[in-house]
């Protein structure tokens, strides 16, 4: 394939989109297009390094670039704004991914395929609806408080409590507030079972994917959360130049402020995907609370990382060596081999 001969940085919207273009001399041409016009102009220019910030709607027109014969590379939005001279404008911004896109150590984001996107698009779902079943488990807690009865913290208790509290007729509740708060628990009980078909969902994914499935071998990880990585690396992980910058790219490496010779780290920088890192630090606390009385290598590993940095940054350290296994698991191909003793 011919070598790019210009580059082009969109500044992409909904409706508007700003270009700079570079041509091979270092001539610049800013032009404004709309989105009807885009692919167009695009298919009838020669063939071009297309610069994007990775944001909603960026993998779309990455991919679609890319079947026109382009190179698309999508940018990590905060590496971006470092580029950016003067005011921000639609135009600064396409001159900055210009800028950008063309550094040698420039921090890129991988172009997702459909199906990447359909398994994310199940887990945003059904996190939306754990995240709405907390805000009513909240609410219903919130409202009985106020009335004088007291439910303890978890929806486990929730669950259990609030059926003998509606049937209880000496409580000091109204008709009307008994009312409303029976039709808040049918809405619990839905939004359980709607989690549960996501989570079914989930599920099948997982177990139609090779790759998902030698992820499940991995300590500490689930259908949930195998899914999820799948999708984050895609089925050869080659996005990430190495397992560390995998690891970094999640937010499990030590934050790091260093002057001459003096190194310092600090915690964890937090980076990246945070529903990602929030589900490998959660398996990861499951293994640990269960290897206290384990011979295994992993096991005695971690009994040691916790007598000596605690648990929550022994949970955090197996974080971070599973994001670099299922990495590799991914690029080699290979199964998860545990460690002999």
């Amino acid at each position: 394939m011919d070598t790019a001969t210009r580059t082009i940085g969109i500044d992409i919207a909904k409706n508007i989109f700003h270009l700079v273009i570079q041509e091979s001399d270092g001539s610049l041409t800013k032009k404004k297009l709309k989105r009807k016009e885009l692919l167009n102009f695009i298919a009838n220019t020669p063939r071009s390094l297309i610069g994007l910030e990775a944001c909603g709607g960026a993998h779309y027109w990455a991919r679609e670039f890319a079947k026109l014969g382009h190179e698309a590379v999508l940018l990590n939005a905060r590496y971006v704004k470092g580029f950016v001279i003067g005011n921000k404008n639609d135009y600064n911004d396409a001159m900055a991914i210009v800028e950008a896109v063309t550094r040698p150590q420039r921090r890129t984001v991988q172009v997702k395929t459909l199906a990447q996107q359909d398994i994310q698009l199940v887990h945003n779902i059904r996190q939306g609806l754990v995240e709405q079943r907390t805000a009513l488990v909240n609410q219903l807690r919130g409202t009985l408080s106020e009335r004088g009865i007291i439910l303890a913290e978890g929806i486990k208790h929730v669950r259990q409590e609030l059926p003998l509290i509606l049937e209880n007729a000496e409580n000091g509740l109204t008709i009307l507030s008994r009312e409303l708060i029976a039709e808040q628990y049918q809405k619990l009980n839905q939004l359980d079972l709607d989690i549960k078909a996501q989570e079914q969902r989930i599920k099948q994914l997982c177990e139609a994917s090779s790759l998902t499935q030698r992820f499940l071998d991995v300590p500490g990880i689930g259908p949930i959360t195998a899914t999820m990585v799948a999708a984050d690396l895609g089925d050869t992980g080659k996005g990430y130049a190495s397992s560390r910058d995998y690891a970094a790219s999640l937010g499990l490496v030590p934050k790091q402020h260093s002057s001459g010779d003096k190194a310092v780290l600090l915690g964890m920088s937090k980076r990246g995907n945070r529903y990602l890192r929030t589900l490998l630090i959660h398996g990861a606390r499951a293994v640990l609370k269960n290897c206290s009385e384990k011979t295994d290598k992993l096991s005695l590993w971690l009994q040691a990382l916790i007598a000596r940095r605690g648990f929550n940054k022994a949970a955090v350290a197996l974080a971070n060596k599973n994001a670099r296994i299922l990495w590799a698991m991914a690029v080699t191909g290979q199964s998860y081999q545990a460690a002999s003793s």
